[in-house]
């Protein structure tokens, strides 16, 4: 399979085209030759200078990552951002990022894979961005203690979550944005859910969820957004047969 190949493929079920309106971040090929055969395929969140070089290392034919290199607006190619092109060029790596479509992915994106380690069932779209539904929101069959949310989720506190406990101690219904969905809390607020789970922490929002008496947990914005590169990793892996390697560069935020 080549680059194109790949890329019509990963096309066919994320929704890149019809997201070109609303997300900046430039969905799809970055950097690399269309024709180029695809040997190996490297999974990681950020294509950060570390993430590259280790892509290269490993051999890598093309880094699949959530957060690329361009968002929107022109960047001139010289200090870091030079270094992390010229790492690319010079192993013949190609760069190939999907940010909002793959957040939103009803099966593959970050907020599902999440939703699918709670169980939540009567799962919907959930906050509006730009016409999108981003997040998802669901009910449990069986009520969740809060406190054992972080361990199913996470494994435990090790990653650094945060969580505000100002809702029930038992959890019924929930909300999710992976990321930076810090300020739909209010959303969450709104359609009057037991717990809302986003990425980044903010003290903004601190007294709004305390005297809503809801339960916010802050899982990171690299925890919360790891699961769906890791979930196109072993789609890769089973309907394509190309060799795959996923890369942690947790940043514990």
């Amino acid at each position: 399979m080549n680059i194109l190949e790949f890329d019509t493929w990963c096309r066919s079920f994320l929704e890149i085209e019809s997201m070109e309106r609303v997300d900046i971040s430039l969905n799809g090929l970055q950097i690399g030759d269309q024709s180029a055969e695809i040997e190996k395929i490297v999974f990681a969140v950020d294509a950060c200078l570390e993430t590259l070089q280790k892509a290269a290392d490993l051999k890598g034919s093309l880094l699949f990552v959530h957060h690329g290199l361009f968002w929107g607006r022109p960047v001139a190619i010289s200090g870091s951002h030079y270094k992390r092109v010229k790492i690319a060029l010079d192993h013949n790596l190609a760069l190939y990022a999907v940010h909002l479509p793959l957040d939103m992915h009803p099966v593959y994106g970050n907020n599902a894979c999440l939703a699918e380690i709670l169980g939540l069932v009567d799962q919907e779209g959930f906050s509006d961005y730009k016409g999108f539904k981003i997040g998802i929101k669901g009910r449990l069959e069986s009520p969740l203690r809060r406190d054992d949310v972080v361990p199913a989720l996470f494994g435990g506190w090790e990653s650094n979550p945060r969580m505000l406990p100002f809702g029930p101690a038992e959890i019924r219904t929930v909300g999710m944005i992976s990321g930076g969905g810090t300020h739909e809390v209010s959303t969450a607020i709104q359609e009057g859910l037991d717990l809302y789970i986003t990425g980044d922490a903010s003290h903004n929002i601190y007294h709004q969820c305390l005297e809503a008496g809801i339960n916010v947990l802050f899982g990171g914005h690299y925890m919360t957004e790891i699961r769906g590169v890791q979930a196109v990793q072993e789609k890769v892996s089973k309907e394509l047969g190309i060799p795959v390697e996923f890369i942690d560069v947790p940043t514990g935020l």
